[in-house]
């Protein structure tokens, strides 16, 4: 979704309710991670005292392979973000958005943001005791007797 913030870079105050989904088919070219349907964002982006933020939430699910176990699930996440949006900036200053031509590509934005979010290492469950590196016996079912 392009947002188009012009009239938000030139008045103090005015404010706008953002809601909208990042289609699969965007999602579908990210290695590592497959998406179970698209992301839902929702959020605002307003000009206080001339100060353009943007907070939104997205929210999705993921299907995984646990990096312990290998036993594939599905997990649900929801993150929140916030950013200060700016025409141009002169530095390399990440802590803002450069939106040239008074436009923000938020589908980009709110890919970019979720893959820095994730955690690197996935497991099924906090505790997961994953296989036993002799047999392969999964040790959340069962022992075997190379785990002593």
């Amino acid at each position: 979704m392009i947002v188009m913030l012009k009239e938000l870079f030139e008045l103090t105050g005015e404010s706008r309710e953002i809601n909208c989904n990042v289609p699969l088919e965007e999602l579908e070219g990210i290695s590592s991670y497959h998406f179970n349907g698209p992301v839902e964002v929702s959020g605002t982006v307003s000009n206080r005292a001339g100060i353009v933020t943007l907070s939104y939430d997205a929210k999705f699910v993921l299907d995984h392979t646990c990096d312990r176990c290998l036993k594939e699930f599905e997990q649900e996440y929801e993150y929140s973000f916030r950013h200060t949006l700016v025409r141009n900036c002169n530095t390399d200053n990440d802590e803002y958005v450069v939106c040239e031509d008074n436009t923000l590509d938020l589908n980009e934005l709110a890919v970019s943001d979720i893959l820095l979010s994730l955690p690197t290492k996935i497991l099924c469950k906090e505790d997961c005791k994953g296989l036993c590196y002799v047999c392969g016996t999964d040790l959340n079912e069962s022992d075997c007797e190379h785990n002593a």
